[in-house]
């Protein structure tokens, strides 16, 4: 008997390890709300310099992803040394476009547009249903790519088209990002 309530207290932490971005809970209410602007190159207006706000946005988040390749996938975290997929989010946006997200998966997917796959930009959050109760969140950069924290590969560029991705892709969000 000590056996089996052993695993199946085994199950549920496992369950809520790999629960990722959409176990970590929140008490408050979903929006994104300007933030004082952090390290790093942030979107700008056009600058004459012939890039659309879509360039420049997509330059950021190259930039992001740049800086932060290869930080590893921890549960909560939101530095260099671990990032979740929402943590992920929240920083990139805070850091590149001065808007702060809520910190959760959950609240994240009640902001801005609902969004067609077929008419998504460079900036938009992408979400997935990757369990039962579990969501997982990126941002589209282009050409079917989009920027996230993997669990498995740490922060990283991924293809909508792969396989896995392509199966349990959600929906997707627009959010007014003024570069």
């Amino acid at each position: 008997m000590r056996g089996r309530a052993m695993r199946g207290a085994l199950g549920v932490l496992v369950v809520a390890v790999l629960g990722g971005c959409g176990s970590m809970p929140e008490r408050e209410v979903a929006r994104a709300v300007p933030a004082p602007v952090v390290r790093g190159e942030t979107a700008q207006p056009d600058r004459g310099d012939g890039l659309s706000s879509d360039a420049v946005i997509r330059r950021s988040l190259y930039a992001q992803y740049a800086q932060w390749k290869d930080t590893p996938y921890r549960i909560g975290g939101l530095g260099r040394d671990g990032v979740d997929c929402s943590g992920f989010m929240h920083v990139t946006f805070s850091a590149r476009f001065g808007m702060t997200l809520p910190r959760s998966t959950d609240l994240q997917v009640h902001l801005g547009e609902d969004v067609d796959r077929s008419q998504l930009r460079t900036g938009d959050l992408v979400f997935f249903k990757t369990g039962t109760t579990l969501r997982h969140v990126g941002v589209y950069l282009e050409d079917d790519r989009f920027l996230h924290a993997s669990t498995s590969r740490g922060v990283t560029i991924s293809r909508l088209s792969e396989a896995y991705w392509r199966a349990a892709y959600w929906k997707a969000k627009r959010l007014d990002i003024s570069p």
